[in-house]
């Protein structure tokens, strides 16, 4: 966890603890199978409704995407901009350009072992404002909910 200094509106200094942490999973898919599905943006909301109850694609130009998305963490929600890149079958990457957590990034690597597939994700979580920090950020709850979404993009790169 990184502590991070921010300002509420009456100008208080506030100090939280922001999530920036790595994730790895092997799954029993290929590589060009998982990218696929982790990529799929257009379609989180019909994949993971449970996280992604929205997504509207803005703008696609070659392998860079801009989306809107309506993402779900437990109990907390978030309306982000997100520039979504890819680099087929190895890398995806998100950039939050708005929204709720303006400054955020997300770096998915895919890995071939054999028939399987290493998934590293890297995750540096920001929020713009205050946003109930206590709720979401407690006892390291963020990256318990983050796990629980690639669990749930694996179980389909699996089907």
């Amino acid at each position: 966890m990184i502590y991070s200094t921010i300002y509420t509106r009456d100008g208080e200094l506030f100090k939280i603890t922001l999530p920036k942490f790595n994730l790895e999973k092997i799954i029993n898919a290929k590589r060009e199978t998982a990218f696929d599905i982790f990529s799929n943006y257009e379609n989180y909301q019909n994949l993971l409704p449970r996280h992604f109850p929205s997504v509207r694609v803005r703008s696609v130009r070659g392998n860079i995407s801009v989306v809107e998305e309506h993402m779900k963490f437990g109990t907390q929600e978030f309306i982000i901009m997100a520039k979504h890149i890819a680099e087929k079958p190895v890398l995806h990457e998100i950039f939050v350009i708005g929204g709720d957590a303006k400054g955020s990034y997300i770096k998915q690597q895919f890995l071939e072992i054999s028939e399987k597939t290493k998934i590293i994700v890297n995750v540096d979580w920001k929020l713009k404002t205050k946003m109930k920090v206590s709720s979401i950020f407690g006892k390291n709850k963020f990256e318990q909910y983050y796990a629980e979404i690639l669990d749930d993009f694996a179980k389909i790169s699996e089907s």
